[in-house]
């Protein structure tokens, strides 16, 4: 098969959408799959909309894929949903990923709680779909060479997010911050941040690091013992996936898709019980570790879920062929659509830039 995803190919530290591009690409070759980021090719079968703005990490828009399925009716195009606005406080990423998905033959949702949320907003209870839970590189993100809590030292609080929004769970690193005020929580605790964060933020107690990746960033969770993610409303999320899969048990916030991917393999809180549950994570460090060994969302399992449906959606791919009905010529249509993705990506980058002022 050839495979187009509409991401560019970015080098060193990304968010979530980038690390997924990366790994399916990695998974396509091995297999002998093509695999391409742009709609130049002629022959291409599946078609994966997992970006949304040609301003960040799009190559391409929705409505290109569109546009290139008038010309080739059997290209199957799959909607990778990763998005919601809940996720950053944003008022208009439903209204799109519902607009997009009409234009889409087949849906994946990336947790499963994103599905009744879009429904509840607009989205068609008809479109076929299926949940892929994402998995992290497990020959970067494992437990080689991890250091373990010796009971010694302090225990070791890490969280990483490539993406600076509040949202991303800066109420609770902020309180953390300053519980380390108290000498009782500083002599058991040291809190580590990775990554982009507000720039009216201002951590006093916390070590904050640059945003890292690959192998650099594996090796830095590795030297901490526990993984904390905070971040609210979450589609799906790949850093408490990486944290996992470098063996740190997870102290997680009961919001989004975090329950769905960390039951079991750690400590789940609220804002009213989180000093507990930091506390008790402490005090069952051993029982979470063990717990913990046998956590398994690895880039290869996603990738096998996304290649088993992208062969069933092949064999299928009659059944999704496009059938023109427009009385217009599609010369005409095609044209239409190039020019509304044009206009539509402009106006998407004004709904971006006015909602990043209001959030800020």
């Amino acid at each position: 098969m050839k495979i187009s995803i509409n991401c560019k190919k970015i080098e060193g530290p990304d968010g979530g959408v980038i690390a997924f591009s990366r790994s399916l690409e990695k998974f396509a070759r091995k297999e002998g799959h093509r695999f391409i980021h742009n709609l130049n090719d002629n022959d291409i079968d599946i078609i994966i909309i997992a970006s949304y703005s040609i301003w960040s990490t799009a190559s391409y828009a929705y409505l290109d894929a569109r546009a290139y399925k008038l010309k080739h009716p059997k290209t199957v195009i799959v909607h990778r949903i990763n998005e919601c606005d809940e996720r950053k406080g944003t008022t208009y990423m439903n209204k799109l990923l519902i607009n997009m998905s009409q234009h889409a033959d087949f849906l994946v949702f990336i947790a499963s709680w994103l599905k009744p949320l879009l429904e509840k907003n607009g989205l068609s209870k008809n479109k076929p779909s299926e949940v892929i839970l994402n998995g992290a590189d497990e020959n970067i993100f494992n437990r080689k060479e991890k250091q373990f809590w010796d009971k010694k030292e302090k225990l070791k609080i890490v969280t990483h997010h490539w993406g600076g929004n509040y949202l991303k769970g800066h109420e609770i690193y902020q309180r953390l911050d300053k519980l380390l005020d108290n000498l009782n929580y500083a002599e058991k605790f040291e809190f580590t941040f990775i990554g982009n964060y507000p720039v009216d933020l201002k951590y006093k107690n916390t070590i904050t690091k640059s945003p890292l990746s690959g192998i650099t960033l594996a090796n830095e969770l590795k030297k901490h013992h526990i993984y904390l993610t905070a971040s609210l409303n979450e589609p799906a999320g790949m850093h408490h996936i990486e944290g996992a899969m470098c063996g740190l048990p997870m102290l997680y916030i009961n919001s989004g898709a975090l329950p769905e991917y960390c039951e079991g393999y750690g400590i789940e809180f609220n804002r009213e019980n989180f000093e507990e549950k930091l506390n008790e994570i402490r005090d069952n460090y051993d029982f979470w570790t063990e717990k913990v060994e046998k956590y398994n969302k690895t880039a290869e399992k996603m990738c096998n879920a996304y290649f088993k449906l992208f062969e069933r959606l092949y064999e299928d791919r009659d059944n999704f062929k496009f059938h023109y009905k427009l009385m217009l010529p599609k010369s005409f249509y095609y044209l239409f659509l190039k020019i509304e993705s044009f206009f539509d990506n402009y106006i998407l980058r004004i709904k971006i830039l006015r909602n990043t002022r209001r959030i800020k």
